[in-house]
């Protein structure tokens, strides 16, 4: 078993699952955070504070690039993503001060971050696959003025910020789920860039608050981004070369046997 196989990080194993990580990325768009916290526990033997608080640091680096592009073309509904970020930036200040002071014991909280961790890859896994047939919809569907849901729209955002802050998972895959729900007639381009721009300021300001909590490890992040960038320039070449359903049917299978590994764990 894999758990098994790796106890200790290693630098260049961990920058070679970086790549293969950002291959993923590159070609779907979604599934950053939902493997590496995941690789970083059940692979590497880290503890899954610091595996969630350093992959939301490296997630926010990462998709830094992609959301000014989408800011640029115009892909970025404004309005929906101020109402969004209302409930996922307070629920994840709450989230970090509870840790923060409350201090709960460190087994405890581990424990409590592998089952939610463990619950949103299922759900992240599911979400996955049907994310196409849910943007198909929306590019179907004759364009109109989007309906603003503020009071459905602020409390999905409250929840998605606690569990990224405490997983580092959804920001992306559960974000476009979120976003495709709510808002069917929003145009594809606008679910995926305002859902990547919202991921933004999510993963940073989560991954600074785990940062001045300690729960980073400077190596691993940059192991991981040595080998992602490039992953991420690759992938995003092949898109074109593997379809697209085939690509994601795999992330959701991966996604699944994370789930697994990390219910192993307890």
């Amino acid at each position: 078993m894999l758990t098994e196989l790796i106890s200790l990080p290693s630098p260049v194993l961990m920058t070679i699952c970086g790549f293969a990580i950002g291959l993923l990325v590159g070609m779907t768009g979604v599934g950053a955070g939902a493997l590496t916290t995941p690789m970083l526990i059940s692979g590497f033997g880290v503890a899954p504070a610091v595996a969630v608080g350093t992959d939301l640091l490296f997630a926010g680096i990462t998709k830094t690039g992609g959301a000014w592009r989408h800011h640029k073309l115009g892909h970025v509904n404004w309005p929906i993503l101020g109402l969004l970020a209302l409930g996922s930036i307070s629920s994840t200040i709450l989230t970090l001060l509870v840790i923060k002071y409350y201090q709960p014991d460190p087994d405890a909280l581990g424990s409590t971050i592998r089952y939610v961790l463990a619950v949103t890859l299922v759900i992240s896994a599911i979400a996955i696959p049907l994310i196409p047939l849910l943007i198909v919809r929306t590019v179907k569907a004759r364009s109109r003025a989007v309906k603003m849901r503020p009071v459905s729209t602020a409390t999905m955002g409250l929840i998605l910020g606690v569990i990224v802050t405490l997983t580092s998972v959804g920001a992306g895959a559960i974000g476009v789920a979120i976003l495709s729900f709510l808002y069917p007639m929003l145009r594809a381009r606008h679910i995926v860039g305002t859902d990547i721009v919202h991921a933004v300021p999510l993963t940073l300001l989560s991954g600074l608050g785990h940062l001045s909590i300690g729960n980073i490890d400077y190596w691993i992040l940059l192991a991981l981004l040595l080998g992602s960038l490039p992953g991420i320039m690759v992938g995003s070449r092949l898109t074109s070369r593997v379809p697209d359903w085939l690509l994601r049917i795999i992330l959701a299978a991966v996604l699944a046997f994370s789930a697994y590994l990390v219910i192993a764990k307890f």
